[in-house]
């Protein structure tokens, strides 16, 4: 594990990482997929700590399950202390994107048994969610990225390129497997990944993946320090929030009061367009209805509206509004 290269630059980001965040103390899980990416971050692991590989499969392709045998070979073989296969059901809500993703953070929230997990987000991904959150108008939240450090969850190869990490399988002799779905045009984050970043390359003359990235890091600076303000500002979940208290803030901290309000009631997956649309009715109320924010329970909604000078939050049957 000391020769130079892709896996010196890898080892430098893990150690750099734990250097920079507590929260990556103490024995490792790391979620491996068998690709290059979690291969290289799973043999660079548990070199320098007791790792437990923990490997989901999501049974939504053929061989799957011979493939994540494969992947805690592979980790046993590298010196992990354990590797578990957790193999799940993908729902439907959110698209297949979002709920593969959804299954396996759950399978590692609840197998990790409270340790911290590694995660093989590179550079490369940084960007194309920095991409994602520009298309889709989500707000400064959404453009920050993806964080170093979330705990439980510890992303340590943000600052490393893709390119890296299949340099590294490389040099340790070890043989990836290759999603088919990395290839797939059906969907976003592929399509993003091998048309629109080469050709933002093309157009803009290279450095467009680290500009991303580097957007990231300055716009999560500034929103944590604007949430560090709002959450001074303190309201009592589910109760009436006074507008009064509101309406002399700022607009980007008002919101993240209102936000955080919204999320304390019950409500969650909230978008930009949903709590600016709870914001008009603090700065442009003219007697509008209640807005519909997602966390209603089943046959139910959940509403943001405004009573005299409170906003409250209510809910109302679906099946006596359609009627």
């Amino acid at each position: 594990m000391d020769r130079p290269g892709a896996v010196a630059e890898l080892r430098t980001a893990v150690a750099g990482f734990v250097r920079d965040h507590a929260a990556a103390s103490g024995p490792w899980c790391v979620a491996l997929s068998g690709g290059a990416d979690s291969l290289a971050l799973t043999a660079v692991a548990a070199a320098l700590r007791p790792t437990t590989a923990l490997i989901v499969d999501h049974g939504l392709q053929p061989g799957s399950a011979r493939v994540a045998a494969t992947a805690r070979d592979q980790a046993m073989a590298l010196g992990c202390v354990g590797a578990q296969v957790l193999c799940v059901e993908v729902g439907v809500g959110g698209g297949p994107e979002a709920a593969a993703r959804a299954a396996r953070y759950r399978a590692l929230e609840e197998a990790r048994r409270g340790a911290p997990v590694l995660l093989a987000h590179t550079l490369d991904d940084q960007a194309e969610t920095v991409l994602l959150g520009l298309g889709r108008g989500s707000g400064a939240r959404s453009i920050a990225g993806m964080r170093p450090s979330d705990p439980p969850w510890c992303r340590p190869l943000l600052g490393v390129r893709r390119a890296v990490t299949r340099l590294a399988c490389a040099e340790l002799g070890l043989t990836p497997w290759q999603d088919p779905h990395n290839t797939d045009r059906r969907f976003t984050r592929v399509r993003l990944r091998t048309e629109v970043l080469p050709l933002l390359e093309d157009v803009l003359g290279g450095g467009v993946a680290e500009a991303l990235a580097r957007t990231a890091t300055a716009l999560r600076e500034d929103t944590d320090a604007l949430d560090g303000i709002a959450a001074r500002i303190v309201t009592v979940p589910g109760a009436d929030l006074d507008t009064a208290v509101l309406t002399p803030l700022p607009a980007a901290v008002r919101r993240r009061v209102i936000r955080g309000w919204l999320l304390g009631g019950g409500a969650n997956g909230l978008t930009d367009k949903q709590i600016r649309a709870v914001d008009d009715l603090v700065v442009d109320w003219h007697g509008q209805g209640g807005v519909a924010v997602p966390g209603g329970l089943a046959r139910e909604r959940l509403f943001a509206g405004r009573r005299k000078d409170v906003l409250t939050l209510y809910r109302e049957p679906v099946a006596e509004r359609q009627r």
